[in-house]
């Protein structure tokens, strides 16, 4: 068998707890250089932790919150939901990406 072929290879990284499998990041340049990873939504909220946004969702399922708002602090981000928090009332949310229309942000977002 040829050992160059499997010279560049790199495994990819399993994550304790059972997250499952993810690509290795192929970026070796540092921070701030431009990511290898697709823009996807968690990615995205993961960047603009700490900024104000609001979340517009719709539940199709659901007579009396068939589409709802909730403007907060983006706390945290996963594969499947965003951690908001409302610093007046104190209210934190946990919000399943899968039920989300858009984000809106009042100001500059970062993005890949």
């Amino acid at each position: 068998m040829n050992n160059q072929m499997f010279a560049n290879y790199i495994p990819p990284v399993v994550h304790p707890g059972g997250g499952g499998t993810q690509p290795p990041n192929q970026n070796m340049s540092g921070i701030g250089a431009p990511s290898t990873q697709p823009p996807y939504a968690e990615n995205l909220l993961k960047l603009n932790q700490g900024k104000l946004a609001t979340f517009y969702m719709s539940y199709s399922d659901s007579v009396e919150w068939r589409d709802k708002t909730f403007t907060g602090i983006i706390e945290d981000a996963g594969r499947d939901y965003a951690l908001l928090s409302d610093p007046k009332t104190g209210k934190w949310w946990l919000l399943w990406l899968v039920y989300i229309n858009y984000v809106e942000f009042d100001e500059p977002i970062l993005h890949n």
